[in-house]
């Protein structure tokens, strides 16, 4: 089996294993590495984007390969020390249902924007999810090694889409079908919330 199989594979059995709508708990007492970086896994939301982020940034090619994965980690650690410092951020929730749906789309319809464009809508839709994660920092026993378990978490779904968005890139049935299937969770995730 190829490395790019393996990778889509890995990726799908951590889909089967998600929870449902989301793993905002915003208590996460206690927490520490392990709870950070179980926190994008356990939610459908968190899941979904970061894998997508990946297999877009795949489907894109260069350079939006090597700058929509370190932008999105960026900025969705900014969004957490934004989350930790207790500014507001209105509407988080529908800003991450939203970045699910639209990255669905530009997936499914194969979109290709200029370096500019993409990097700034990834940017976007890291400082909601960046915040989700922020919000339980607070309450952490150690907010830097929860906040390094969610990073190096993003960090390994960003490349299982990468690998994912790799395998898939001669088979536009795939790519459509994978595409139209995030943006119909990230609908539903804007309906149940």
């Amino acid at each position: 089996m190829k490395a790019t199989h393996r990778i889509a594979a890995a990726g799908l059995f951590a889909l089967a294993l998600t929870g449902e709508a989301s793993a905002h708990t915003f208590g996460a007492s206690g927490a520490g590495f392990a709870a950070g970086f179980a926190h994008p896994y356990l939610g459908l939301d968190h899941l979904l984007a970061m894998v997508a982020v990946g297999f877009w940034a795949a489907q894109s090619g260069r350079p939006a390969l090597w700058q929509l994965p370190p932008a999105f980690l960026t900025l969705m650690a900014g969004g957490a020390v934004w989350a930790n410092l207790g500014l507001e951020t209105a509407r988080a929730e529908t800003g991450i249902g939203l970045s699910v749906l639209a990255l669905g789309l530009l997936i499914a319809g194969r979109v290709r924007l200029p370096s500019t464009w993409s990097t700034f809508a990834v940017a976007v839709f890291a400082l909601f999810h960046g915040y989700a994660h922020g919000l339980e920092m607070p309450e952490a026993a150690s907010p830097g090694t929860y906040a390094a378990g969610f990073v190096l978490a993003t960090a390994s779904l960003h490349l299982v889409g990468i690998g994912f968005g790799l395998f898939a890139r001669r088979r536009q049935a795939l790519i459509r079908a994978s595409g139209a299937a995030i943006a119909v969770a990230g609908a539903w995730l804007l309906a149940a919330g």
